[in-house]
């Protein structure tokens, strides 16, 4: 469906793209992924001619829409476009939202617009809202507005740039639960995303992104658990695991929690298991270790496992041979013994951190 032929982006003091090759079957849902300022959202901009490529070609089905004289809404009647900042007018209802581009792009008369616009606003399980303000949805309402404006004009392939992050952790379930209908309804898309757990459950396609490239791609399964490539190896290895250091008493104790609800956020984690994670750190790092220690020097290590759905859960610390589970703070150790499995405790004086304890949270 699309053939991507050594595009380029330059800009006066970046060049987000270098040379990207690809091709994106029908059918394909494909991930984008990658660090941060690699090019993910100037690729999927290019593709749809938001932004024009400094070289390179971009091919649609047999046309060559980089080509001089592709007109860009002939383009944009058969690629949509998500954005993260949903992008509705706000002097227009619901409704009028999702009937405008299919009037203004593709000519239909207003009460077929009308009905389209109901129907796919039912998709997305806003019909009741379709007399409502933009101002008067919450940020998921708003983003589901847009994919059903989106819908509405029955392109070939939809785009999406990072569709949830601009949400509260608290609506982004409900965004990805009507891409995830839209994926396994067999609508070829693209989404760049941060959120991996998501992009590994929806995508039969994964590319990663690294300086202006794509580095490598493969299936979910390839890239996320087998990944070939050194550079794509550290980025999951990164996700899949929070490292924390503290060297100091007067750490940055909320900064640490919000890391930990950051990546429980990131991994899709139980809101339950989150709390669990939250309450060993506290008693096991915070409680038994740091409090107790003039000079704290802790490194950290949580990883969760998707298919477990556990947490392994390990510190390494400086100091004197303890044993929390033995000489820490009777509560907290009674508390954190109701959250663990497992417990482990290792004493190597050959070490700079010479304690290590380790357990499971389930």
């Amino acid at each position: 469906m699309i053939r991507i032929e050594n595009l380029r982006k330059e800009y006066p003091n970046v060049v987000p793209l270098k040379n990207v090759n690809a091709t994106i079957n029908d059918g394909d849902v494909i991930a984008v992924i990658g660090p941060s300022g690699t090019g993910k959202s100037t690729l999927i901009r290019c593709i749809n001619l938001l932004e024009k490529p400094t070289s390179g070609k971009v091919w649609l089905d047999e046309t060559e829409i980089t080509g001089p004289g592709c007109k860009i809404e002939e383009v944009h009647k058969k690629m949509g476009m998500v954005f993260q900042s949903f992008n509705l007018f706000g002097h227009m209802t619901v409704v009028e939202n999702v009937m405008a581009p299919t009037m203004d792009l593709l000519g239909k008369p207003a009460q077929e617009a009308y009905d389209n616009a109901m129907d796919r606003l039912r998709e997305v399980g806003l019909s009741d809202k379709a007399l409502s303000w933009p101002d008067e949805l919450s940020g998921g309402q708003k983003q589901r507005v847009a994919i059903a404006r989106t819908l509405a004009m029955n392109p070939d392939i939809i785009l999406l740039d990072e569709p949830t992050s601009a949400l509260d952790p608290t609506m982004v379930g409900e965004v990805k639960s009507v891409i995830k209908e839209l994926a396994e309804s067999g609508k070829t898309m693209m989404i760049v995303t941060h959120e991996m757990s998501f992009a590994k459950s929806i995508s039969n396609r994964v590319f990663y992104m690294d300086e202006g490239e794509i580095y490598e791609e493969g299936t979910p399964e390839e890239v996320f658990d087998n990944p070939k490539k050194e550079k794509t190896r550290r980025f999951v290895r990164r996700l899949k695991v929070l490292e924390i250091g503290i060297n100091r008493r007067d750490y940055d104790y909320l900064g640490t929690h919000r890391l930990i609800e950051d990546y429980a956020q990131k991994n899709q984690i139980s809101v339950a298991l989150t709390k669990k994670i939250h309450r060993a750190y506290e008693e096991a790092v915070h409680q038994s270790i740091v409090c107790a220690m003039e000079k704290p020097d802790v490194h950290l290590s949580i990883e969760y496992s998707q298919e477990k759905d556990e947490v392994e859960f390990v510190a390494d610390y400086s100091g004197e041979e303890m044993n929390i589970f033995i000489d820490g703070d009777s509560i907290s150790i009674s508390i954190l013994r109701s959250v663990v499995l497992g417990e482990k405790y290792i004493w190597d004086d050959t070490k700079e951190r010479g304690n290590r304890v380790e357990f499971c949270i389930k």
